[in-house]
């Protein structure tokens, strides 16, 4: 398996990945939901690394995305030392060890570029990424109640950080 930065030649494929992910019923995006174009992704890969602080890499294995992990810097003088991060594994690669790899190579980075503190939400219904984070130094700051709707019911998400110096 290859840890590498996302390519904008990557769009479609990152694309389909992103739809699979999002069957698993723990994204943002509701199965079915993503409607971007293989341009658009394309040039939103283009502007993620474009920024100074931001990153986005991609796990491949014999030649297919397993997985994906970005990071989005702050952008203010205050907030230029965290960035938020998202996660996500195709179903077919789960128990590998390819989030534990995506989630070391986005603390080397932040490491090289002075970023001392990482956040993210989850759904607190998805245990095994909650152990995940956890297994990885993140903690449980919160709990956003009642922040997202799933097949018509409440759900709620634990907001998680993990600082680095």
């Amino acid at each position: 398996m290859n840890i590498r930065p996302i390519e904008t030649s990557d769009a479609e494929v990152f694309l389909e990945l992103n739809k699979r992910i999002d069957e698993s019923g723990f994204m943002l995006h509701e199965p079915g939901e993503r409607n971007l174009t293989a341009e658009q992704q394309r040039q939103a890969i283009e502007r993620i690394s474009s920024e100074e602080r931001s990153v986005f890499f991609v796990a491949e294995t014999d030649r297919q995305l397993a997985g994906f992990i970005a990071a989005f810097g702050g952008k203010m003088r205050r907030n230029r030392h965290s960035a938020y991060l998202a996660l996500g594994v195709h179903d077919a690669f789960q128990g590998q060890g390819i989030a534990t790899k995506l989630m070391n190579t986005v603390l080397e980075w932040a490491g090289r570029i002075g970023i001392t503190r990482l956040e993210l939400t989850v759904i607190k219904a998805n245990v095994k990424a909650v152990k995940l984070y956890q297994k990885m130094g993140f903690q449980i700051e919160g709990e956003k109640v009642h922040s997202l709707m799933i097949d018509g019911e409440p759900a709620n998400e634990y907001y998680m950080y993990k600082l680095l110096r």
